[in-house]
């Protein structure tokens, strides 16, 4: 079996919400620079969302590997390897300048921020378990707040006319040292000896697919609120670009909210219980936002999507950490297979939809997809 060895309390809290920070700050930094990147290689829009597709190849790869070695190398090697890489690529990617470059460095980032995915939410249920009481959904809220670091720090460095390379080099440098600093009180998942290891389809019991199936449904609203909530605003309801971003922004501040007081409801009600309740709240912002077309409305439903959706994926991760036939970090990369597709089929299928119907009518498959992952929570078993 295996065992995890955790630091001093505090300790293991930042490291582990250090590497939720760096995720969150390189991807915010990234997306807020991605105008001057697109101009300096050279891209028109319609290029553009072509080539950074290529990020999915690195995913692709990511889920294979990742899955192959957790339980079998360190969790905290795993975790330390992937994160240098983010921090590593993140200026290489940035600066790039020529189209291969472009192409290769976000291969890389999908590797290593989706291959990072796992190592760091199973050490989080490590330091969650020692600790005795929920801590999961203040870790992805550190995540956030990283995102939203990351954009403001973009957004300055643009204001200025700094280079997006030399920004994300800067801010890459800063946090490593504080990963150098900080990263030897991550804890650790002892490797699975040959006598005790699983064979990979040991690791899908019946709950721990069920709360996969949860998480892609969730990673799905996720998706589809994420990449159209602005367009819905913007050019369903003919509000103009700039409250299409405000709306995309009520969503954005209510997940933050949301993980920021979620630990407080899931002492109190337990995460089953919880994890329904958020799901419901989803169904009825989108209910909201829909039903009711016109801004206010807009800009509530989305909010209320936020929130529910806020804790919803910290509490999948955290109960399937706590299986007993599984150890954590192979628990977490199975919620990790079905999380992936759900925001990366989003997108896509929200856009056939709205091409075939409209865009109101597309969106109404964020209900349906919060109502699913509320009755597949009804047959989740406590760890």
């Amino acid at each position: 079996m295996t065992a995890t060895a955790v630091p001093s309390d505090l300790r293991a809290r930042l490291a582990v919400s250090l590497v939720f920070v760096i995720l969150g700050c390189t991807q915010g930094s990234w997306m807020a620079r991605i105008p001057a990147i697109r101009d300096q290689v050279g891209l028109d829009t319609a290029r553009w969302g072509v080539v950074s597709s290529a990020s999915a190849v690195g995913d692709l790869v990511a889920l294979t590997l990742v899955t192959l070695l957790i339980g079998r190398v360190s969790t905290r090697l795993l975790c330390l390897s992937a994160t240098g890489l983010v921090l590593l690529n993140a200026p290489v990617l940035a600066g790039a300048s020529a189209l291969p470059a472009l192409v290769l460095g976000l291969a890389v980032w999908g590797l290593s921020a989706t291959f990072l995915n796992t190592p760091v939410n199973a050490l989080a249920v490590a330091v969650e378990r020692a600790h005795g009481s929920p801590l999961m959904s203040r870790f992805h809220a550190s995540f956030s707040c990283g995102v939203l670091a990351g954009g403001a720090i973009g957004t300055l460095a643009a204001a200025g006319g700094v280079p997006p390379g030399v920004q994300l080099a800067v801010s890459s440098t800063a946090l490593g040292v504080l990963l150098l600093v900080l990263g030897g009180r991550l804890p650790d998942e002892e490797v699975t000896t040959e006598r005790h290891r699983r064979s990979l389809r040991q690791r899908f019991t019946p709950q721990l697919v069920l709360l996969a199936a949860v998480a892609f449904l969730a990673s799905f609203v996720e998706g589809a609120a994420s990449q159209w909530s602005s367009v819905f605003t913007a050019d369903y309801l003919d509000e103009g670009a700039a409250l299409g971003a405000a709306t995309y922004t009520c969503f954005t501040v209510a997940i933050l909210v949301g993980r920021l007081v979620g630990d407080r409801f899931v002492a109190r009600w337990g995460r089953r219980v919880f994890v329904q309740v958020s799901l419901l709240t989803v169904v009825l912002g989108a209910g909201v936002g829909l039903v009711h077309p016109g801004l206010p409305y807009a800009l509530a439903g989305f909010t209320v999507v936020g929130l529910g959706l806020a804790c919803v994926l910290p509490a999948v991760f955290a109960l399937a950490g706590r299986q007993p036939e599984v150890p954590p970090g192979e628990a977490v990369s199975v919620i990790t297979i079905g999380q992936w597709p759900g925001f990366l089929l989003a997108g896509p299928v929200v856009g056939l939809l709205a091409g075939a119907t409209s865009l109101r009518l597309a969106l109404a498959s964020l209900a349906v997809a919060g109502l699913g992952a509320a009755v597949l929570t009804r047959r989740i078993s406590m760890a």
